[in-house]
This record gives C-alpha cells, structure tokens and sequence, in this order.
C-alpha cells in the first residue's frame, strides 16, 4: 500500500525524495470554521452585603480547600494533512474540543513544555504557525521556506527548530516574535527533530544521510553525524537525556542510541515502515505504517513484546503526562487512537479531521 502525497508534500515511509503528483486518494472537504468549546461560566445576581462579604470570602476559601476546581484537562493538538486542519481533543472527555484552519497541508507539530505555544509546520506552504495554546489563534505565520516538515522547541520554549528537509537545513525561530535567528546545515532530507530535557542538546534524523545530526542548539553548530538504520524519520530522546530512538523506514527498525557514546548501542526489528517512537513505561511504543501497528519493546533489554493493531497507517505517537496512555495519529482511519500502556490495548479511537500525521510531540500540558 502506498500513500500518495500531494504536489510538494514531503514522503513519509520510505518514497522517493521528490514531489509526488496530487493525491486523489480523497476529496479534501470544505474547512470548518475554527470552533471552541470554552463552557459555561457564572453570572452573580447580587453583590454581598458588606457585612456579609468577609464570611462568604471565608467560606469560599474554604470550599476551595476542601474541594479545589479540577484541572483543566490535557490536550493534543493533531494536525491533518489533506484537511488542512488542526484538532484539539480533550484527553479527559476524549473529544474534538476545537479546530483551527491551517493552511499548506500542516504536518509537524511541537506543543511547548509550560503548554503555552504550538508550533505547527505547513511543507506546501513553505511556513511555520506560531499558535497561543489557549486562544487557538494564531500569532506568527512565519516564512522559513524549503520544505519544513519536523519541528521541536527548546524547554525553556523558544526558540523552535524546524528541519527544512529541501535545503538540509534546521532554522531557529523566536517564539515570542517570529523572527529567524538563524540556522545550520545538517545531512540530507532532515525529518523528525528532538531536544534532550536540558536543551543543550538538538537531534535531527537526516532519512537521505541514514544518520542523526548532533547540534549545539546555542551556537547552531553542528557537532556530529552517527550512522543508524536506513532512511531514519523520527526522532526520539528519553527522560535522561543519554539514549535516542530513531525509526528506521527502509530498514524496518529502531537504533538506539547512546549520546554521550556517539554511537549504536542496539537495534530492533519493528514493523513495516516504522515512522515515530514514543516512550512510557520503560518501553517504547513504534508506529508501523504499513502494518497499522504498534509495536512495543522494552527499552532495557530490547525485547519485543507486542504488536497492538490501530487504525490504519498510524504516524504520530505521544504520551500522556503519566504514561499511562499512548495516543497514535491514523492516517487512513482519520482516528487518535489510545492505548493503555499496562494492558497494551486499545481502549478508544477519537474521530479528527481527515488525514491526521502530529508529526512531534503534540501533547498539550495544560497549567
């Protein structure tokens, strides 16, 4: 099965570098206005007495002690190609919240770590989005040009690095301001993108080069390049900070990486045309393309231990903030399909809008 892609739209699973011709795999419908669901809020009738003020102030706090408002509910943010449309689901309720019109066929996508940004990349638009998390609006549409597919941003949450993969390229964006504040050349095609939890460290999986970049994300200079499997696409880095994930498209597998080593320390037979790892549970969860499954090993000893059938062609893949679920993007099903990291099955599937990717770390933690 091999999915089509739209003039300039970057190849996922292991195609040819260049443009394919315009998918009419489906019709693209009408875009939606974007919409909010921001609830109900309270009216008072009448303002207290003065005398009575301090002893409802009293008991308010008190109520707010003993049972505090719940937390707003996390995010994820998934962006659907050939709909040009972003859809926030409400993790707690498991529905379709909100939806933003992106245009130029949006494909990576970067929630900040305080949960205040997004960052969203459009290869046919040549463009990176800027959004406020919380509005859903959009605050700089910023011109990079090439073919911007991957993207991550520092912890400290700017600036964004977008991987241009027509220029071989990683360019740096501010958040606050749009404004490029430079870039730096890496290998051949760059895909996914990921920064160790310190941020001193920035990763791009280079597919055409079969290797990962190693950059200094302060200075932009690029420090080194390690061979994995063939055709690398996603990029993953681990809690500590000491191992990477790539998935390997053409090779079917997963390198594991030891930074401060500089090399491969194992490798893993997955699926077909794995394209993203995400990691829970000390195990890592591997989208297979063209099976339409998850494949699932632990990190410590490399063992396979299941392959969970999603919808069909899953790509993205992120975590909840206590492992506990795994959320995969479905291309063809056009479904955020989750999956309970103890049981290792599928619990939900959550209708977005067509052709889902959430290229990137798409989990919204919100305040």
């Amino acid at each position: 099965m091999d999915r089509p892609v739209s003039t300039n739209v970057i190849p996922a699973e292991g195609e040819a570098a260049e443009p394919g011709p315009l998918s009419n795999r489906r019709t693209i419908p009408d875009r939606p206005e974007a919409v909010r669901d921001d609830g109900e809020g309270w009216t008072a009738t009448s303002a207290p007495s003065p005398s009575g003020r301090g002893l409802l102030v009293a008991l308010a706090v008190t109520a707010l002690l003993i049972f505090p408002f719940p937390a707003i509910a996390d995010e994820a943010f998934v962006t659907s190609q050939p709909a040009q449309m972003l859809s926030v689901v409400d993790l707690d309720s498991r529905k379709v919240v909100a939806t933003l019109p992106i245009p130029g066929k949006p494909a990576g996508i970067a929630v900040a770590p305080d949960g205040k940004r997004a960052f969203v990349t459009s290869p046919d638009g040549k463009a990176l989005s800027i959004l406020d998390a919380a509005s859903r609006t959009v605050e700089h549409r910023v011109e990079v040009g090439g073919g911007p597919l991957g993207v991550a941003v520092h912890p400290s949450g700017s600036p964004a690095y977008v991987a241009d993969w027509y220029q071989h390229r990683i360019v740096a964006v501010d958040a606050a301001s749009g404004a490029i504040k430079g870039e730096v050349k890496v290998g051949d095609s760059p895909s996914g993108l990921a920064l160790t939890p310190d941020g001193s460290l920035l990763l791009s999986a280079d597919r055409d080069s079969d290797a990962i970049s190693l950059i200094d994300p302060k200075s932009l200079t690029r420090l080194a390049s390690i061979k994995v499997g063939t055709r690398p696409f996603g990029v993953t880095v681990d809690a500590e900070g000491k191992r990477a994930y790539t998935a390997n498209v053409a090779s079917n597998d997963v390198s594991v990486v030891d930074l401060a080593a500089r090399r491969v320390v194992g490798t893993v037979k997955v699926g077909q045309r794995p394209y993203a790892v995400a990691l829970a549970k000390g195990r890592a969860f591997v989208t297979d393309q063209y099976d339409s499954k998850v494949s699932v090993f632990d990190v410590a000893t490399l063992e396979k231990l299941a392959a969970i059938a999603v919808g069909d062609y899953p790509e993205g893949i992120d975590v909840s903030r206590d492992g506990a679920f795994v959320y995969v993007a479905c291309w063809e099903a056009n479904t955020l399909s989750v999956i309970d990291t103890a049981t290792l099955k599928v619990v939900d599937d959550i209708d977005v809008a067509d052709g889902p990717r959430a290229f990137g770390i798409f989990i919204r933690r919100t305040p």
